[in-house]
């Protein structure tokens, strides 16, 4: 009898553990429990956070506090996006003591207090998302809020949780992206906010470089986080190693072989530069106002320093089949022109995204380019040099080898496949590796005169370090308003969409590629991660819904019924066993 009754306690005991234990795995799911575990099963391992992100939650030592704003009713794809919030959080929960999470609903309250609170998130730059709502015949519309603010050694930033929907773009692949970089946003914005000192950006000036007024955007979105300024190379004995990044953005004047030395020893010391390069001097108003425009390449003075880094332009124009518009006079009624849209394949269309899985510009919208060139990538260097196509045209391209006439005659005809038959061309490469200085066997010795003034011997080998080339200075560049002095967003193209404009993905790109110069710690690897879309096939699953619906209700259940009479039997005939013909 003891036997028995042994058995039955601890059979009970085993029974209340596994309820303990389901207990606290639900808990752990809803954020009401510190424990949480979890089995990546997933063949992109979509829930293994990188090493990068990993090492940086190790190193925390205060509470980062996260508010997500993402509570309430939603339709099924913004629940997707909740519950990947919360499951990433969690997984950054679990790696680390120090992070702490709610979700709240800033639409609950009166409807002062919602206005209160609408208003209080639109001077933080929260703007929400209207969405349209389909509940039957009738449509309604709902404020949603998309964002995570991070609070962390006394600062706060909000990050946007949802990517930008493309137009012609499945909603879902939109999704999609936003869920595969959550982890790359969160770990971003907690290296940033753990950051005591901004990372300095310095533009270069003194040769015709694009003015501080046509950068301005760009450098607006990059001053929350970095230190950015001019850089007159000139007026400097050399460039600092504490300038994490020098941006190059389209230069029209020649650099001194003194400035060229001074960028030269930077980068052997490790520095990182952001070339954005035209090679073909492309003048719009001379080529409205002309017949035909002969342009010619630009004497920078870079070409040699250039080349013995592995980079070199073509001396062309890419056409492409996808291209954005520019606008025309067709003819005038009295005085009044009348405009007309073309599009221009010399105003190239990048697509991204798909094509690309190098985090700078994996995920992201279409990328305007201007009169852009070809970057030349067989080009022979003593070490090897590492070399990723980061943007091309499409495979309906061409170009054109210099001198060419340009007008706009071929406009009136329309643009035919047939006439695009070249391949992709490179149009931006990132470059990394060790580099041979161009002044290794040819220094002048007032240049190692200057270097021991400082107390700096002369370098004919970088350590690795990375450089990133675009053959397009204008892809920094932003528009300016100067009627109303205000200038316009980076990537904005008022000839698009039939005058409405579209705003293209210049400026992501940009501050992706200063992001990757300037991350020491490898950080943007989390934003190469990729969630593979997986579709369901509506043709079949309505044909075979009866057995789906049997496999995941009837069959549980049948398992649980032979369970319980297997278990039953086992109990009955064990029982009979030990009590045995002389116990009765």
């Amino acid at each position: 009898m003891k036997n028995i009754k042994l058995n039955h306690y601890l059979q009970a005991a085993i029974g209340i553990a596994i309820v303990i234990c389901i207990n606290v795995l639900a808990n752990g799911g809803t954020g009401g429990s510190s424990f949480y575990a979890s089995v990546d099963l997933t063949e992109e391992k979509r829930f293994t956070l990188t090493d990068p992100t990993k090492d940086l939650l190790d190193e925390l030592n205060e509470v980062v506090y996260v508010e997500v704003l993402l509570e309430g009713s939603f339709p099924a794809g913004f629940k997707r996006l909740q519950r990947a919030a919360r499951e990433k959080l969690e997984d950054f929960r679990a790696r680390s003591g120090f992070i702490e999470f709610d979700f709240g609903d800033p639409n609950t309250g009166t409807v002062a207090q919602r206005n209160e609170r609408r208003k209080q998130l639109k001077e933080e730059g929260i703007e929400p998302v209207n969405l349209r709502v389909a509940d039957g015949d009738s449509k309604s519309s709902q404020l949603i809020y998309p964002y995570a603010v991070f609070y962390y050694k006394g600062r706060r930033q909000a990050v946007n949780l949802l990517e930008n929907e493309i137009p012609g773009m499945n909603p879902e692949v939109a999704l999609n992206n936003s869920i595969a970089l959550l982890e790359y946003k969160f770990v971003n914005v907690i290296q940033k906010l753990e950051s005591q000192e901004k990372p300095a950006v310095l533009f270069t000036a003194g040769h015709g470089e694009l003015p501080a007024y046509e950068t301005a955007d760009l450098e607006k979105t990059l001053q929350e986080f970095y230190n950015t300024g001019r850089l007159i190379l000139d007026s400097v004995v050399n460039i600092r190693p504490e300038v994490d990044v020098l941006v190059v953005a389209k230069p029209t004047q020649p650099f001194s072989e003194k400035d060229n030395f001074k960028i030269d020893q930077y980068i052997m010391n490790g520095g990182k530069v952001l070339w954005l390069l035209d090679r073909v001097a492309v003048d719009m108003d001379s080529l409205t106002t002309r017949r035909e425009y002969f342009p010619k390449t630009y004497d920078l003075n870079l070409d040699n320093l250039l080349f013995k880094y592995g980079i070199r332009f073509k001396d062309n124009l890419v056409m492409d089949l996808q291209c954005s518009n520019i606008q025309l006079v067709v003819g005038f009624v009295g005085d009044a022109p009348q405009f007309d849209f073309f599009r221009y394949p010399y105003h190239l269309v990048i697509s991204t995204g798909a094509s690309s899985q190098h985090p700078i510009a994996k995920s992201l919208g279409p990328i305007n380019l201007l009169f852009a060139s070809t970057i030349d990538t067989v080009v022979e260097t003593r070490l090897p040099i590492d070399k990723t196509i980061l943007l091309a045209s499409s495979n309906n391209s061409f170009f054109q080898r210099l001198p060419v006439g340009l007008d706009f005659n071929f406009l009136r005809y329309g643009l035919e496949k047939e006439n695009f038959t070249k391949p992709a061309q490179p149009l931006a490469v990132l470059y990394e590796g060790e580099f041979d200085s161009y002044y290794a066997n040819r220094v002048d010795p007032s240049m190692v005169a200057s270097l021991e003034q400082l107390g700096q011997a002369f370098k004919p080998q970088s350590d690795r370090t990375s450089m990133l080339v675009v053959s397009d200075g204008d892809i920094a560049r932003n528009d300016f308003d100067k009627r109303n002095q205000r200038v316009m967003p980076l990537g904005l193209n008022r000839n698009e969409m039939e005058g409405k404009g579209f705003l293209f993905s210049n400026k992501d790109f940009l501050v992706n590629a200063i992001e990757y110069l300037s991350d020491d710690r490898g950080l943007i690897e989390a934003r190469s991660k990729d969630v593979k879309l997986r579709l369901l096939d509506a043709a079949a699953a309505k044909q075979q819904a009866s057995f789906w619906q049997f496999f995941n209700i009837g069959l549980p259940l049948l398992f649980l019924a032979l369970f319980g009479f297997t278990y039953n039997w086992w109990r009955k005939r064990r029982y009979a066993q030990q009590v045995g013909p002389h116990d009765e």
